[in-house]
């Protein structure tokens, strides 16, 4: 055998264990599977389910056996914005976030195509309806109620997919501008009906007031001069307020005329 038919032959064996050890390591790495703690995988052989496995290191058959993840944390989906009806007849758009969980991974992939697409329908589908049984003050003030509601619906559905919704809730509530407006001047005239109801309640108190100090004035003797010095004490701290003292004719009837009243006369003392 010559030096150059020897040199093929190490060339060959060579590039045929290279290659063998590549397709080694491929069938090696296609068997090992690999999951994480939030993970949970299907095994299935030749399209047939065959087992679910959890998190750490698993191997599989390559070539007929293949596998589909699930992850099994809660997740937030933010659900598009839905326009809907009332049943006062006025449009509204609403924004809505929904969390939820896979609880079983089977039924996730088995029971369902695209588990998140067909929640979203269903939930879509099911807020329309639900609004459409509240008047808008109702839908305003009744957030949690109808977003209970509108869990029920979906939740019942999604069970049978192995999907638990977690809670949902309406993130906001679009009215059009002309019925924004509309509210504005409505809750204006309320707070003006309030405020008229506040300072009429607060005068009616008040001449009830002046009405029980007015008759406890008359019953008692005096009352009603005390009360006219202590006004005339509070006026006269203002040195630029002129004062007119009216006096009851009463009073001035007892006085003697101005003709006969003589100053005290003063005694001398020898």
């Amino acid at each position: 055998m010559s030096i150059l038919e020897l040199f093929i032959g190490n060339i060959s064996f060579i590039i045929f264990s290279i290659i063998l050890f590549i397709v080694g390591i491929t069938l090696l790495a296609s068997m090992v599977i690999i999951n994480k703690e939030w993970d949970r995988a299907l095994i299935f052989r030749l399209g047939r389910y065959n087992r679910e496995i959890g998190p750490g290191l698993h191997f599989k058959l390559p070539f007929i056996e293949n596998i589909i993840r699930r992850d099994m944390r809660t997740r937030a989906i933010d659900m598009p914005k839905q326009a809907a009806i009332t049943h006062d007849n006025i449009s509204v758009v609403i924004d809505a976030v929904m969390l939820m969980r896979v609880t079983d991974a089977k039924k996730s992939i088995t029971e369902i195509e695209d588990y998140r697409y067909a929640i979203q329908q269903k939930a879509q589908t099911a807020l329309r309806n639900i609004v459409g049984n509240f008047e808008l003050d109702n839908l305003l003030s009744r957030r949690q109620d109808i977003a209970q509601q509108l869990k029920d619906v979906v939740d019942k559905e999604s069970d049978e997919w192995g999907i638990d919704i977690r809670s949902i809730e309406l993130q906001s509530i679009l009215l059009p501008e002309d019925m924004k407006r509309a509210m504005a001047v409505q809750a204006e005239a309320e707070r003006e009906a309030r405020a008229i109801k506040i300072k009429a309640k607060a005068e009616k108190e008040a001449s009830q007031n002046y009405a029980d100090a007015a008759e406890t004035m008359s019953k008692v003797k005096g009352a009603l001069e005390l009360r006219r010095l202590a006004t005339l004490a509070d006026v006269s701290k203002d040195q630029s307020n002129t004062i007119v003292f009216a006096m009851p004719l009463e009073q001035i009837s007892n006085l003697p005329p101005l003709g006969m009243m003589k100053p005290p006369s003063s005694k001398k003392t020898k």
